[in-house]
């Protein structure tokens, strides 16, 4: 395989990966109370991340937490979401 075609498989697997979410902000503390600072609502009711390409990193809640946004794939096994998209294929 060519470093181009292995390319446009990990991006065609990771455009499927993320194709599953379901934009709930559960991952991002829309159900906690605290979530991140990053995290809005669009008119639809969905929740999006506004720096989504370089979230990865540290982050903070709307409280002031400190936290380090990693990629849901690092949560496993330990997803704590169960109405999740991903909880089912992660587990």
């Amino acid at each position: 395989m060519t470093e181009e075609a292995y390319l446009l498989k990990q991006k065609e697997e990771q455009d499927k990966y993320e194709a599953l979410c379901k934009r709930c902000g559960a991952c991002c503390g829309a159900n906690d109370g605290d979530p991140c600072v990053k995290l809005a609502r669009d008119e639809s009711g969905k929740y999006y991340c506004t720096v989504y390409a370089t979230r990865i990193g540290m982050q903070k809640t709307r409280s002031g937490v400190n936290f380090a946004c990693v990629p849901i794939r690092d949560l496993r096994p330990n997803l704590p979401f169960k109405d999740c998209a991903y909880y089912g294929i992660l587990i």
